[in-house]
């Protein structure tokens, strides 16, 4: 029998390998806007803050990307796609 440990060195791709004593760039955790505000309420009639959150291509940014938590993530979406049905932001790019 093999050792598990050999295997698994043995399916790792070699660019992970050559890493050595190379240390990746540290990136700082995004911190959401709303929590650091304590901005409780997103607004959908504020087309200056929602319009931060949509790019010119007219989507909505991730997460990821925006740096929001998941909560106010969820109430970022809800308002700016109330006000999209107002005709206060564009569905698509022009």
């Amino acid at each position: 029998m093999t050792n598990g440990k050999a295997k698994s060195a043995a399916r790792r791709s070699p660019a992970r390998a050559d890493r050595g004593g190379r240390r990746s760039l540290f990136r700082r955790r995004k911190v959401c806007k709303f929590c650091a505000d304590k901005i409780d309420d997103i607004n959908y009639k504020d087309v200056k803050l929602l319009s931060a959150f949509i790019p010119e291509r007219a989507k909505i940014l991730p997460r990821r990307i925006s740096g929001t938590c998941a909560t106010h993530q969820r109430k970022l979406r809800l308002a700016i796609m109330r006000a999209r049905i107002l005709a206060l932001l564009p569905y698509i790019a022009d």
